[in-house]
């Protein structure tokens, strides 16, 4: 394909990134310094211009381009240039914005502003730490076809049940499947016989009563399983759809925000929300309200700095558990170092959503692990696909190493894998694959 990304900072260089080796990638910007670095990184043409500019796309080749991604910072400017691309010419195009009210209206038109695809960096982070949350220990939840099957990385800390315990001794559910094992920065394909050690993070994919199974047996026997109190720190876009999908699921979070109009403003949309007016930042007002208490608490204010202050003080008065949106890439490791146990980067999660789309092979759904150390994909499989009508074991011998079939439906059940089950056209199969192969696997998939 050809395709063409408006915007070089993180989610189109991500993007980019994942494309580059086996498509025709432009990416438009119009800092000079990221052209120049996207030219000598990636095997793209970088072209610097306004992406909402007419000569700027044609420049980029506009009217042979099958895709167009417009991924800037900027709404406005990401539906100006999918509205432009659309006049002059007829490639899929995909925008991303941050104002939910811009996708609320996409939505109900169907094809406004000329957007075939529209994703909210706002609401997707929101979705992603209320998974995280319904998880004990979980760093990282995505669900796959159609809710019927769950891919879940989780850490297993010193003290968890499962530390020291081989894949076989851990592995009591039916419907579960030990997809890898990330130590140290690298990917292990668990044996039975392999060991998990404290440090690890497992990653499985089962069904979602399994996952959850599994989930509350990592954790010790004294920790709490399904949350029931939870903090929300921030009533910014994303602290108010974290408090409305956590409304959703029953239960009746508290939610601290400074500003005086904005918390009164919350306190009238989320009638299920307990909403304080104060500073969070304060350790004696954290204290008071017992925000020690919580089970899970989400820092969601507008400064990556303070994410981290909010999460060390509510760790420091007894909260189980601390997410915090990190706007920064490159702070998400360092906060997890210091004490913060899920750190959740926007960019990251839009990436991922926008990058289903461009896989070759047809993949439905994909999820990024780690960010850049494998990817989990679900494909339907046809005639052509290396896993049709074989044993998994016989078909997984001819592909690379790295490969591991976690979950198929079929017919909307799901089908537990196992060496001997037979692959059939038209199942849905989720599978597991390290990034070093995955340009390979995935046609034959």
């Amino acid at each position: 394909m050809r395709v063409i990304i408006i915007g070089a900072g993180q989610v189109g260089e991500s993007i980019a990134a994942d494309l580059d080796g086996n498509h025709e990638v432009v990416v438009v910007e119009r800092d000079a310094d990221r052209v120049e670095d996207l030219t000598y990184s990636l095997d793209v043409l970088a072209i610097r211009g306004d992406g909402t500019s007419l000569s700027v796309l044609r420049e980029a080749g506009i009217e042979e381009a099958d895709m167009f991604i417009a991924t800037t910072d900027n709404d406005e400017t990401n539906i100006v240039a999918c509205a432009t691309a659309k006049a002059v010419s007829d490639p899929f195009t995909v925008a991303r914005v941050k104002n939910t009210e811009h996708l609320r209206t996409w939505q109900q038109s169907g094809d406004a502003f000329g957007i075939d695809f529209m994703v909210c960096t706002n609401l997707l982070a929101a979705e992603a730490i209320v998974r995280i949350i319904g998880l004990p220990a979980a760093r990282d939840v995505d669900p796959f076809a159609e809710g019927r099957v769950q891919m879940a990385e989780f850490e297993v800390g010193a003290d968890s049940p499962v530390a020291d315990q081989t894949v076989r001794e851990a592995d009591r559910f039916d419907s579960l499947t030990f997809a890898a094992i990330l130590r140290n920065g690298s990917i292990v394909i668990p044996g039975g016989e392999s060991v998990i050690n404290a440090g690890d993070r497992v990653v499985v994919i089962g069904s979602p009563e399994s996952v959850q199974a599994f989930s509350d047996a990592l954790t010790p026997a004294d920790s709490p399983g399904a949350p029931e109190e939870v903090v929300i720190v921030g009533g910014s876009e994303i602290g108010y759809h974290v408090a409305r999908l956590l409304e959703e699921r029953g239960l009746r979070p508290r939610l601290i925000e400074y500003d005086h109009d904005r918390a009164r403003r919350l306190a009238e949309e989320l009638p299920g929300t307990i909403v304080m007016e104060s500073d969070a930042t304060k350790a004696d007002f954290l204290e008071r309200e017992h925000v020690g208490d919580a089970d899970v608490v989400v820092s969601a204010l507008d400064s990556d700095e303070k994410n981290l202050l909010v999460s060390l003080l509510a760790t420091r008065l007894g909260a189980n558990r601390t997410v915090a949106v990190i706007d920064t890439p490159a702070y998400v490791e360092l906060f997890e170092a210091v004490g913060v146990d899920v750190g959740l980067n926007p960019r990251e999660v839009v990436a991922e959503e926008i990058t289903r789309f461009t896989h070759e092979g047809g993949a439905e759904n994909v999820a990024l692990i780690e960010s850049d150390k494998a990817e989990v994909l679900e494909v339907e499989i046809d005639a052509e696909s290396a896993l049709a009508g074989r044993p998994i074991r016989e078909s997984i011998a001819d592909l690379p190493a790295g490969v591991v079939v976690g979950a198929i439906t079929r017919g909307g059940e799901f089908v537990t894998p196992r060496g001997d089950t037979v692959v059939q056209q038209g199942d849905h199969v989720v599978v597991f694959v390290d990034i070093a192969v995955v340009d390979d696997v995935t046609p034959k998939l």
